[in-house]
């Protein structure tokens, strides 16, 4: 067996990992990433790459829907499922491409197979080449996480799939049945239904995105449903069967019982840990399902450290980045901390979902006296010109002193604008402070502007 001797071992190439391994190298660590698939994990590969860059075609097929409304005289086309999965896939290969030479480093050595920790010192690694022992003076567990499969008769059937055979789908389906009504399974609802496919989704709780501010829950179902996508809230999926015509899923709601005839389904009701055996026997202390860490990232075990979807809370990329990035300093003699208050989490629907902070009740809950502002798309200049009205920005603002405590948005480009509350709530700053900046005109930011000013009693368009 090949032995290798380094300052640190890092367990798992995704997010947490791959960052861990460039800033620990950076400060001068020789360090030993272990990956068993591709470097970039789930987000890169499987994840959030590839279902944007999907999300692009079906935006580019609503534009053409509504071209005459823009005053362009175009005919609507079919979706080439194939051309759209191949770009994809460049897009994903170039990134992964542009990652891997990061990560060439002397400092770095990436070992292409699964590690198994025999001790907090010693990882067996299983390459294609043999094993090799890596002997290190700290270990970084970055492992993950996978697909949750629910246990319901028939998940074996044919045409049942997951978020990772949907996005190399090179046949749009006629129809298809979505298990699941959080960030996954509306993203792929919005993609499949723009591309026509007749969508159903089914979920557990009483609401779409259950864990978001209600308010931008019930408005985002909305205008899915007007979309003409249907939904079975309060229903429990309780068995899939084969048919005649395609899949029947057999759900249960509060006063009856139904199925959906569907050509697949689809299961999308969220991730679990990989929390495996050996990292389970090492006698770390356990929370569940996710490795309990300090707010330095460090274990029960000492110069054991842990990042990403393996710690649990929210299971976000950027997230895993900062946790990344915060484990590797602080295994090099730092002590950083990750501000958790100022995480912004992001649904790519259509519209979108950007959320950063705390909601109206859950500052309540935690003891606030609030103030919220509100402003609407549809009072937005550039919103009206880009065709895309639907939506709002809600800011939730301590009362006394004016501080920025959290923000909701939901409309075109939510993502892109909610760093600037990102911001905001990192600097602890007030509603009047971004009331009274100067934002560009016309321009979606105004909206945030304005909503700030609601909050703060200075709106000027409300």
């Amino acid at each position: 067996m090949n032995c290798l001797k380094t300052d640190i071992c890092i367990i798992g190439g995704g997010p947490a990992g791959y960052v861990a391994a460039i800033v620990a190298g950076r400060l001068g660590a020789s360090v030993a990433l272990v990956e068993k698939e591709h470097i970039g994990g789930t987000c890169l590969n499987w994840g959030c790459i590839p279902t944007k860059a999907l999300l692009k075609t079906s935006e580019a097929m609503d534009i053409v829907k509504k071209c005459n409304e823009f005053g362009v005289n175009a005919a609507v086309s079919s979706v080439e499922a194939g051309n759209a999965v191949a770009r994809k896939d460049r897009i994903v290969k170039s990134l992964r491409a542009g990652l891997e030479h990061l990560l060439k480093s002397p400092e770095i050595r990436i070992l292409k197979g699964e590690g198994f920790i025999e001790t907090p010192n010693k990882i067996r690694v299983q390459t294609d080449n043999g094993a090799v022992m890596v002997d290190c003076d700290k270990l970084i567990i970055t492992s993950g996480s996978k697909t949750l499969i629910p246990s319901i008769p028939g998940m074996d059937s044919e045409g049942v799939i997951t978020s990772n055979e949907a996005i190399n789908l090179t046949e749009i389906p006629e129809s298809m049945t979505i298990i699941g009504a959080g960030a996954i399974g509306l993203e792929l609802a919005t993609l499949f239904s723009s591309m026509g496919t007749k969508i159903t989704v089914a979920e557990l709780q009483d609401r779409i995105l259950p864990q978001e501010d209600p308010e931008i829950s019930a408005e985002l179902l909305k205008v899915m449903k007007r979309q003409g996508i249907k939904f079975k809230l309060a229903a429990n999926v309780k068995e899939i069967k084969k048919v005649d015509d395609g899949l029947a899923t057999i759900i249960e709601e509060v006063e009856n019982k139904s199925e959906i005839v569907s050509e697949k389904v689809l299961v999308a009701i969220g991730r679990k840990t990989n929390l495996t055996p050996d990292i389970e026997s090492l006698g770390l202390k356990i929370n569940g399902k996710t490795i309990a860490v300090n707010e330095f990232m460090e274990t029960s075990i000492p110069n054991v450290y842990a990042a990403g979807d393996i710690v649990g809370g929210r299971l976000l990329a950027h997230l895993a980045f900062a946790e990344g990035r915060a484990a590797a300093e602080n295994a090099c003699g730092g002590r950083v901390k990750v501000n958790y208050n100022a995480v912004p989490s992001c649904v790519y629907t259509c519209p979108e979902v950007a959320t950063v902070g705390i909601n109206e009740t859950e500052a309540i809950e935690k003891g606030y006296s609030i103030k919220t502002g509100r402003f609407n798309f549809r009072n937005n200049g550039r919103a009206l010109c880009q065709g895309h009205r639907d939506g709002f920005v809600k800011v939730v603002a301590d009362k006394e002193t004016g501080i920025i405590l959290g923000a909701q948005i939901l409309g075109n480009n939510a993502s892109e604008l909610i760093s600037e509350i990102t911001l905001a709530i990192t600097l602890q700053a007030r509603a009047e402070d971004l009331a009274n900046m100067i934002h560009p005109h016309p321009a979606l930011s105004e909206a945030v502007m304005e909503a700030c000013g609601d909050a703060s009693g200075q709106a000027i368009h409300k």
